[in-house]
């Protein structure tokens, strides 16, 4: 059975949100999904493992959804079984007066994961063209902006063009780039709201911000349609992964990370004739104790 859903969810020409399912229509059951699931992730972390010895590359996965989407869970049963030592996650919330006192990348620059290691954006640079397109108010906190009159046409563009460039930029020295949607349907996510509600060990998941943040859902899909068509490249391509079956959607996150590696061509070191003399005589003395 081929599972391997790198090409299917590979953003390619014009994206519409309307036409993408947020349901796993194939026919794996779950059953053999956590069973593929549990194989893939060994293999994870032997390509984790050689990007770090490589040491001459990064993998920056960023991961955007909506609240409840599972990307916290995604994050946790993808990578759980990885060194933590070669793995670092960022989760992005509002942010503070100094970071609004820089331009909007900075803080990302900040958190990009150096040669060797798997830096995962839980949330990002992409809050910029989500959030503070649906709260235009939001970018008056940069203080550049003083009216929200500033937020035109002209101005997202530019936003645009800064992320293209930024990525580029992160592709062209060493870095590449993996980003992830995850598609929830408005349906799906009212359930798993209510299960914060109902089950008191997912209370604090809550917050009061959830319910008016879903009245503008529909706005949400338009900028995130939006936003990956103007941003998926072949150096930082799109991934929109069909989430509302939890196990289907981190099955398919898991897969699209490891064909990513895969394609970087990673080595382990090769060492010199001196370094492997070096180990001879080593292994030598320590059998000599």
């Amino acid at each position: 059975m081929d599972t391997n859903f790198s090409d299917d969810f590979l953003v390619k020409g014009n994206f519409s949100i309307k036409k993408t399912s947020t349901e796993y229509e194939g026919n794996l059951t779950k059953e053999e999904g956590l069973k593929i699931l549990g194989e893939e992730k060994d293999k994870l972390r032997e390509l984790q493992e050689k990007l770090y010895a490589d040491g001459s590359q990064s993998l920056l996965v960023v991961l955007q959804a909506m609240d409840a989407a599972g990307k916290d869970s995604l994050i946790e049963h993808v990578f759980g079984g990885v060194n933590p030592q070669g793995c670092n996650v960022t989760s992005f919330k509002t942010p503070t007066s100094k970071e609004y006192s820089h331009d909007f990348l900075w803080r990302h620059y900040l958190a990009l994961p150096q040669k060797g290691m798997i830096g995962i954006f839980n949330r990002s640079h992409y809050e910029s063209v989500l959030v503070c397109k649906v709260h235009p108010e939001y970018n008056l906190s940069e203080k550049t902006w003083k009216s929200v009159k500033d937020f035109d046409d002209q101005f997202w563009k530019n936003r645009y063009e800064s992320i293209r460039n930024f990525e580029k930029h992160l592709a062209d020295n060493g870095t590449t780039i993996v980003k992830i949607f995850l598609n929830v349907s408005k349906k799906e996510q009212k359930k798993r709201l209510l299960d914060r509600i109902n089950e008191q060990e997912k209370n604090w998941k809550f917050s009061a911000s959830d319910l008016p943040e879903r009245d503008l859902f529909d706005d949400y899909m338009k900028y995130y349609e939006e936003a990956i068509n103007e941003t998926s490249k072949d150096k930082a391509p799109w991934y929109v992964i069909p989430a509302d079956n939890k196990w289907f959607a981190r099955l398919s996150a898991l897969q699209i990370i490891i064909d990513t590696l895969e394609k970087m061509n990673l080595k382990f070191p090769e060492l010199s004739k001196e370094d492997r003399k070096g180990l001879d005589e080593a292994k030598k003395k320590l059998e000599s104790e």
